[in-house]
């Protein structure tokens, strides 16, 4: 055990010594951090043809920051291919209130209730229908 342990802590101590050592590996070229200079500040040339907005008007772009995150996020309206048109077409899709999903959830949308089937139903945990069994009631 005690060979064992000398041949251990020897293989430690040059590991360790080997660690202190330089080679080509861990000198690269690097800049220097400390070296650090000032950038002249930017400027920018003054146009005296321009007028500050009157407060309160809108702005000059015409679009407003919903919009540009929506055109940044889903691109602008491209055109419909001709199978996507023959569907909407088939559809009566012409017909369609453009902004029937903002209603959908108001107070005033007219909903047909099903009953407690349906919501047992769609209450009922997710499984793979090994265990499920069913009941039929009066019999």
């Amino acid at each position: 055990m005690n060979r064992t342990t000398a041949i251990l802590a020897a293989s430690i101590f040059a590991t360790t010594l080997s660690a202190c050592g330089s080679n080509n590996l861990f000198n690269r070229d690097r800049p220097d951090e400390f070296a650090v200079s000032r950038q002249a500040p930017l400027v920018v040339p003054p146009d005296f043809s321009l007028t500050p907005p009157a407060p309160g008007t809108a702005r000059p772009g015409g679009e407003t920051t919903a919009e540009q995150t929506l055109r940044a996020l889903f691109g602008g309206p491209s055109a419909r291919s001709p199978n996507e048109a023959a569907v909407i077409s088939s559809a009566d899709g012409a017909r369609a209130d453009p902004g029937i999903r903002s209603q959908v959830g108001s107070p005033d949308t007219q909903v047909v209730d099903k009953g407690l089937v349906v919501r047992d139903i769609l209450a009922a945990p997710e499984g793979d229908g090994r265990d499920a069994q069913a009941a039929i009631p009066g019999a």
